[in-house]
């Protein structure tokens, strides 16, 4: 059997009953999580452009834009909101593909889920298996994929037709042909990086849409590449060096990655999170005295993404570990507030930054993608020098956050966007999800909504 076979046969095989009960919790987790940071990435610039082209090119009555409660074609409504989810920087991670699988996974399975009239279980068996297929994928061609290649597009699409594929009943054969279909369309490059340029929310939500149309098209008898991953021409050969395929398989159907998943709440590059904590930890025993110097060692890729001593816009400032690390030891915290034009242009942040330093720990290199750990060094104006090390960011599996801080952060979220009533039915919603009401009651909250006062 084919490797792209296998994950088929997977997708097909397995029931809501198959799941873990680790993999329900968190799936439940990660859906109120994702449902946080589309609602309050909705309201961004890029969110509205999307929209208003979707709204010309993906018209429709199937499927519900979060931020608005207006309604799109399923293709669109996943387009938007997979736009909107990735914007602010807090969408959720898994650390060890170097994957962001909310933002393409989770708007593709809601917005089918949605059009068909699914249930709760339905929409967790997708979500499940969509970050299962596409974190797998992730795995087997990092770290080196990384280097060019944006993983939450490039195999996100993956996972976003699993989920799809999964909720549309496709059999075996169809499924194949909808990961061969999304496999030729994976594309998302890390050059937005040179221009800050909204090309990585775009990333996100052309997964999602892409994920839906290669299900859909396989569902009418379009077909696609039967070897789209392991092929000599295939996704691995094209895009790694070397690729890892034995990871695609390795527990599969024991071992759910959702499990494996982290949340972020650091508005920022997660590749700047352990730094940050970091900072958060000296600023207790900084105590406000005047800082001198701040030196920071961390592990290659971080400062391959983030090594911005001087960023100019706030989209470059959460791609910058000095900045983040900074304003992290002035504020207290690296929230949407710290990454804004007004705090930017503060002269606090500016004198800092301009005794910050990072650096390439060759150890941390070594233990990356395992370990994403960071080292700050604080020298004080009297001499004194503090030191942390983090290795485990907090909202990371070894660093766990309850399901109280989970919500806490979703409302921190939502509540701006839709008022502290709808955004606590919503908690409810989700949290029944497992209990299999209809989708609809999920949506329906948005689309009822009072004012936000």
């Amino acid at each position: 059997m084919t490797l792209t076979r296998t994950l088929a046969e997977f997708i097909t095989a397995t029931r809501f009953d198959d799941l873990p009960t680790e993999a329900v919790v968190m799936t439940r987790r990660s859906i109120l999580d994702w449902l946080g940071s589309a609602l309050r990435g909705g309201t961004t610039e890029p969110a509205r452009i999307a929209h208003k082209v979707a709204s010309r090119a993906m018209p429709g009555k199937d499927s519900t834009v979060l931020a608005t409660g207006e309604t799109l074609s399923a293709l669109g409504a996943a387009f938007v909101n997979g736009t909107a989810s990735h914007i602010i920087e807090l969408d959720d991670l898994h650390q060890a593909s170097t994957f962001h699988p909310a933002a393409p996974i989770i708007p593709a399975a809601l917005a089918v889920a949605e059009r068909r009239n699914a249930r709760g279980r339905d929409l967790i068996r997708a979500v499940a298996l969509g970050y299962d297929v596409g974190i797998r994928v992730a795995e087997a061609v990092n770290p080196s994929h990384y280097r060019y290649w944006h993983p939450t597009a490039t195999c996100g699409v993956f996972g976003a037709a699993a989920a799809a594929s999964a909720l549309l009943d496709l059999s075996p054969d169809q499924v194949v042909h909808a990961l061969g279909t999304a496999g030729t369309q994976a594309g998302g490059l890390w050059e937005f990086l040179a221009d800050g340029a909204m090309s990585k929310h775009l990333h996100a939500g052309m997964a999602a849409h892409d994920g839906i149309l290669s299900a859909d098209l396989a569902a009418a008898g379009f077909t696609g590449a039967t070897r789209i991953l392991e092929g000599p021409r295939g996704f691995f050969a094209a895009t790694a060096d070397p690729a890892h395929p034995e990871r695609v398989t390795a527990g599969l159907g024991r071992d759910f990655k959702i499990v494996e998943n982290g949340f972020k709440l650091h508005a920022c590059c997660g590749h700047t999170h352990t730094a940050v904590d970091a900072a958060l930890l000296l600023r207790e025993r900084i105590a406000g005295r005047p800082i001198e110097r701040i030196d920071i060692d961390t592990y290659r890729v971080a400062l391959d993404i983030t090594d911005n001593p001087a960023p100019r816009t706030p989209y470059e400032a959460k791609f910058s570990i000095q900045y983040a690390v900074a304003v992290a030891l002035l504020d207290g915290r690296a929230g949407l507030e710290q990454f804004t034009e007004e705090r930017l242009a503060g002269d606090d942040i500016g004198a800092l930054l301009s005794r910050t330093s990072a650096s390439e720990n060759p150890e941390r290199t070594a233990r990356y993608p395992a370990v994403w750990a960071s080292h700050v060094r604080v020298t004080l104006s009297d001499g004194t020098v503090l030191e942390e090390t983090v290795e485990h960011p907090k909202g990371m599996p070894a660093n766990p956050l309850t399901d109280d801080e989970v919500a806490a952060k979703f409302h921190d979220l939502a509540d701006p966007v839709v008022g502290h009533h709808t955004a606590a039915r919503l908690v409810e919603e989700v949290n029944r999800l497992p209990d299999d009401p209809p989708v609809v009651d999920l949506i329906l909250p948005l689309v009822q909504r009072l004012p936000v006062i």
